[in-house]
């Protein structure tokens, strides 16, 4: 994308976005010197992923809605500004719970970062180039989702693990400067009140939820009562007031839903994939972990490859024959993985792995184009929020499948299981090509 007037609100959307698949993955490779660094156990510093994880998926419905209410520009340059200040936090942060408390201010300044910049495509960007832009933002994101652990490993060898905070300050610095003087201010024509209530109910509900897949030793009749008790009070409360927190009547619509279920099972093959590989190729085909590393390099490359082109097939082909050709191009290299055990071959591995990032990437930005396509211009936060909160149940789904600990054959038939369902759902997605 040539760099021209018009184009700089979207430079502005990616380099603060890019901020927040980095952050996620490259912590990961840090655990090991912050445990020995901060004397605690593996058990203790798990959380900081975990409070994370929790944080994002819980914050991202009342981030879009308070973008929507109070103005998007507003909240990213907030999630911005918050990032910053919990990046210091966790730089200086003397204990663990220090630097946990850092990582959940993080995670609400990233949770405020991508709904909202999702929402100002959505209004700064034509309906027709609307898909070709959210491929280019997939691109971007799933960029900094595979340069992480690499960037992470550098800045850890070199300087420990503080140094994958401070790489954040003049990351979240030019960001917000960029951001601040090119984005534009987007009046809201109509004014809403936000549901304390509602917000309330609704992260008791993703905490428990998030909780009970991925900390199993938490989990006990007592909380499975709280997660179904929060449910139904937010749905029974949402439903019955003038300005929801979530709008589900939404729901109704066949594009947005489709949109939501295909995000959530994309996220789930996505994830499995990269928990499962380490574990099995390590294991079972006896990989070095420096060449599993290279495998999962090149399946994240491979995504964000086929989400510039996924971006750019949809006006040809439309949003349902895109997604449908992602959901069976997984499905085929998901049989083909059953092979990879017993495959010395790593040209052969390298091939199938690149394939697979292929199935799951290429349908991603006709997803969340329908998603915001589905809603008025004034609802684009709360819909960017539900998207993503979809995205990281997906992700927390993959968590409880490799938690069974069932054989690698099993997990592969229930993620093809997953990749049907898709190809299946994908025919509520639009048939119009642009």
């Amino acid at each position: 994308m040539a760099i021209t007037k018009q184009s700089l609100p979207f430079l502005a959307i990616l380099t603060g976005a890019f901020l927040v698949p980095v952050n996620s993955t490259m912590i990961t490779i840090g655990l090991s010197d912050i445990m020995d660094s901060l004397q605690t156990n593996l058990a203790n510093v798990s959380w900081i992923v975990t409070i994370y994880l929790i944080i994002m998926t819980v914050t991202q419905p009342l981030a879009g809605k308070l973008g929507d209410i109070y103005g998007n520009r507003k909240m990213f340059l907030l999630g911005l500004l918050l990032f910053f200040i919990a990046s210091i936090v966790c730089i200086y942060a003397p204990n663990l719970l220090v630097l946990i408390f850092g990582r959940a201010i993080q995670a609400i300044g990233g949770a405020l970062i991508t709904p909202n910049g999702t929402a100002i495509i959505r209004f700064i960007t034509p309906k027709e180039q609307l898909t070709k832009a959210f491929g280019l933002f997939g691109f971007s994101m799933s960029i900094g989702a595979a340069i992480g652990p690499l960037f992470g490993a550098m800045l850890i060898s070199l300087w420990g693990w503080q140094s994958t905070f401070w790489i954040n300050i003049p990351l979240t610095i030019v960001s917000f400067i960029i951001a601040y003087m090119f984005l534009p201010n987007i009046e809201r024509k109509n004014q809403t009140r936000l549901d304390l209530q509602g917000s309330v109910l609704l992260s008791i509900f993703l905490t428990t939820l998030v909780l009970i897949i991925t900390n199993e030793w938490y989990t006990n009749i007592w909380l499975w009562l709280v997660f179904v008790l929060a449910l139904f009070l937010f749905v029974y409360r949402e439903k019955k007031i003038e300005h929801p927190l979530i709008d589900f009547s939404l729901f109704k619509n066949a594009n947005f839903t489709s949109a939501n279920l295909s995000i959530l099972l994309n996220n789930a093959i996505m994830y499995c994939t990269l928990l499962i590989m380490p574990l099995t190729l390590t294991k079972d085909a006896s990989y070095s972990i420096g060449a599993v590393g290279v495998l999962l390099f090149v399946f994240s490359i491979a995504i964000s490859i086929a989400s510039w082109l996924g971006g750019n097939i949809d006006s040809k082909f439309g949003k349902c024959r895109t997604v449908r050709m992602s959901f069976i191009c997984s499905a085929l290299v998901l049989g083909m993985y059953l092979l990879l055990p017993t495959s010395p071959l790593f040209v052969f591995a390298l091939l199938i792995i690149f394939v697979g990032g292929i199935g799951s990437g290429l349908g991603v930005p006709s997803m969340q184009a329908a998603s915001l396509e589905s809603v008025t211009k004034e609802m684009s936060g709360v819909a960017s929020g539900i998207y993503s909160t979809f995205r990281y149940i997906g992700s927390t789904a993959a968590s409880v499948i490799i938690s069974l600990q069932i054989s690698y054959a099993t997990t592969m038939a229930i993620l093809i299981l997953l990749a049907t369902m898709g190809i299946f759902i994908s025919r509520g997605l639009s048939r119009t090509v642009n």
